[in-house]
C-alpha cells in the first residue's frame, strides 16, 4: 500500500528514479515541490524540459553541449594535443572547475564493465581511437575513477593505444581516494593528480 496519495506517491517515485537518490530524500524533495507556486512549478518543470530539449553531445568530445560542437572544442585557446579521458559531463566539470587543464575531453559515457556486460562499444572507446587516429594527439590522459570498473576501463584503453607509439598515455595520480569519485575531488586533490599523473607505456 502507498504510503502517500497517488499524485505524490508518483513524484516521489520520479524523484526516486534519479541515480544516488534515497527514498527519503526523493520524499523530501517531493514534498518540497509542493510548497512552490504554480508559477514556480511551472518555472520548474519549463527547465527541466527545457534542458532536455536543447543539451546534446558535441560531436567530437561528447560532452554536453547546446551546439554541434561545445566551447571547449570550439576554443581556439584549448591545446589539442592533450585529450583527457573521462566517464561523463559530470568529470568534465570537475576537471574544469580546477582551471589548471587546457587541453581537450573525450567522454566515454560508461565505463567497461563485465558484470553488467557493458562493451567497448557501448562507451565510445572506438571514437577514442578514432580521434587519436587522426594524429593530432600526443598525450592521453585516463582520467577514470580508481574503482573496479574505471581501472579496467583505463587498462583496456592503454592496451588499445598501444597500436599509436608515438602517443604518451598517462594515468591520474592517485591523489584521488581509492574507489572515490572523481567530481568529489577537492580543486587541489585534482591539480596534484593532474600534475603527478602517471605514464602507463
Amino acid at each position: 500500500m502507498a504510503e502517500f496519495i497517488p499524485p505524490l506517491e508518483t513524484l516521489v517515485e520520479q524523484f526516486h528514479r534519479l541515480p544516488g537518490v534515497g527514498r527519503k530524500t526523493a520524499e523530501r524533495y517531493a514534498l518540497s515541490l509542493l510548497k512552490l507556486s504554480e508559477e514556480e512549478a511551472a518555472q520548474f518543470a519549463d527547465a527541466i524540459l527545457g534542458a532536455k530539449r536543447d543539451i546534446r553531445d558535441c560531436r567530437i568530445c561528447h560532452n554536453i553541449s547546446v551546439d554541434d560542437v561545445c566551447p571547449i572544442c570550439a576554443s581556439p585557446d584549448r591545446d589539442v594535443r592533450t585529450l583527457c579521458v573521462v566517464q561523463d559531463a559530470r568529470d568534465v566539470m570537475a576537471m574544469e572547475r580546477v582551471r589548471a587543464f587546457d587541453g581537450v575531453y573525450h567522454v566515454l559515457g560508461g565505463l567497461l564493465n563485465p558484470r553488467k556486460q557493458q562493451a567497448a562499444e557501448q562507451i565510445r572507446i572506438p571514437e577514442l581511437l578514432a580521434r587519436v587516429a587522426e594524429g593530432e594527439v600526443e598525450e592521453v590522459i585516463l582520467a577514470t575513477n580508481p574503482t573496479f570498473e574505471g581501472d579496467t576501463t583505463a587498462i583496456y584503453i592503454a592496451n588499445q593505444l598501444s597500436k599509436f607509439p608515438d602517443v604518451r598515455v598517462t594515468r591520474l595520480a592517485y591523489w584521488i581516494t581509492v574507489g572515490g569519485d572523481l567530481v568529489y575531488a577537492d580543486e587541489v586533490t585534482l591539480t596534484r593528480a593532474l600534475q603527478g599523473r602517471n605514464k602507463l607505456n
